[in-house]
């Protein structure tokens, strides 16, 4: 069996146990590996390491960007739970910066892979991928955001654009600078998307009048508004999927 060992005592993050299997299918450069030592994951196959990952808990996948022990804090200050880990930050809290900073770029890397997916395809196809991108790019503000996805004909992403930022409660969006960036982007379409910091992702009644300005604007220039998501937490609602639009 191959595992990872980060809550070993004795191993460093990083290392694997060794055992007899592992010496014999596992070893590429067929060293002399001591028994029920740690190794590199660095002397493990490539398609090893990520049958591996793949296998791991998700405190031992945490373990190996922050630690052991600060994983275990982590997890249980998110509820077990990853997204709320990575969304609203709890590492904020956290005495150590650098642990902040690494779960920070974990989640940067994640959104932009997301995002770089987005674009490359019909967002249509995907809603799940762009609930996620909206849920990590907006879920942790404490501040109201009003963003904008600019979509070309075949409903891809061109540019996803954070157009107005507001208080705790509210943000003041225009239409008309809505509208400016859609012709400067020439897109076909968008998607908006806000967020409610009070945790709470129901439309007020002044979101549904605002959609519906923006949606009546943007007919003018021939540009289609397919949603409007809320982002609050680790919930996000449709517009469409409510028969609001």
């Amino acid at each position: 069996m191959v595992r990872w060992t980060d809550f070993t005592p004795g191993l460093t993050s990083g290392e694997i146990v060794v055992n007899e299997q592992f010496s014999k299918s596992f070893n590429p450069r067929g060293m002399s590996l001591p028994q029920g030592r740690g190794v590199p994951l660095s002397y493990v196959k490539e398609n090893t390491v990520s049958q591996i990952i793949e296998a791991m808990s998700d405190r031992d996948l945490l373990g190996m960007i922050v630690g052991s022990k600060t994983a275990v804090k982590l997890l249980q200050d998110a509820g077990g739970s990853l997204s709320k880990l990575l969304n609203e930050c709890p590492a904020m809290n956290d005495p150590q910066p650098k642990v902040t900073t690494k779960l920070k770029v974990a989640k940067e890397l994640v959104r932009r892979s997301l995002v770089e997916a987005l674009r490359q395809r019909d967002v249509l196809s995907s809603p799940a991928s762009v609930r996620d991108y909206l849920r990590m790019t907006l879920a942790s503000r404490d501040y109201e955001v009003f963003m904008v996805l600019f979509l070309d004909a075949q409903h891809r992403v061109i540019e996803p654009e954070e157009m107005f930022r507001g208080t705790l409660t509210q943000t003041s969006v225009y239409p008309r600078e809505v509208v400016k960036r859609s012709l400067v982007n020439n897109a076909a379409a968008v998607i908006f998307a806000h967020n409610h910091p009070s945790g709470v992702a129901e439309p007020s009644h002044a979101d549904e009048l605002l959609t519906q300005s923006l949606k009546q604007a943007l007919a003018l220039v021939d540009v289609r508004v397919l949603d409007h998501f809320v982002v609050a937490g680790g919930s996000v609602m449709s517009f469409a999927e409510r028969g609001l639009l």
